[in-house]
């Protein structure tokens, strides 16, 4: 039996975000792979048959393909690889997106590190999403 690390996909435009993500989430000994557009990411994916994220930080306002979009096109090829926003602003339009294609949370910018890890072990099983749901100011609504 391996003990395969978990790798996290981090996918946004502002290149010190991607560096700060990757260094917090290597500091919890999970994998981490940076994409500075979602364009490049959902690529990698598309050609690189072994590079199968199990869960993807994704920014929801980038250059190019939006946060958003990219989770729509990840959905058609990969329904269940989850997904979790960070966002900079707070357009209720786009969370009520991320959160009806499936986000497993929608945190504002600067991310608390908190929320983060437990956004994180509700991505990778390891805790259940009703945890979530009381802890982060911006979440997934419960459904109706």
């Amino acid at each position: 039996m391996t003990n395969k690390k978990a790798l996290i996909a981090i996918v946004d435009d502002d290149e010190s975000v991607c560096r700060a993500m990757e260094r917090f989430v290597r500091s919890l000994g999970l994998a981490a792979d940076t994409y500075v557009s979602s364009e490049h990411f959902l690529e990698q994916l598309e050609s690189t048959p072994a590079c199968r994220p199990d869960c993807v930080i994704l920014d929801v306002q980038m250059a190019g393909l939006d946060g958003v979009e990219a989770q729509r096109r990840l959905r058609r090829s990969h329904p269940r690889m989850p997904v979790i926003f960070i966002t900079a602003h707070d357009d209720r339009a786009a969370r009520d997106l991320a959160v009806d294609g499936g986000a497993v949370a929608v945190l504002r910018k600067p991310c608390n590190d908190a929320l983060i890890i437990r956004s994180l072990q509700t991505a990778l099983g390891l805790r259940p999403a009703a945890d979530l749901l009381d802890q982060s100011p911006i979440v997934p609504r419960p459904a109706d």
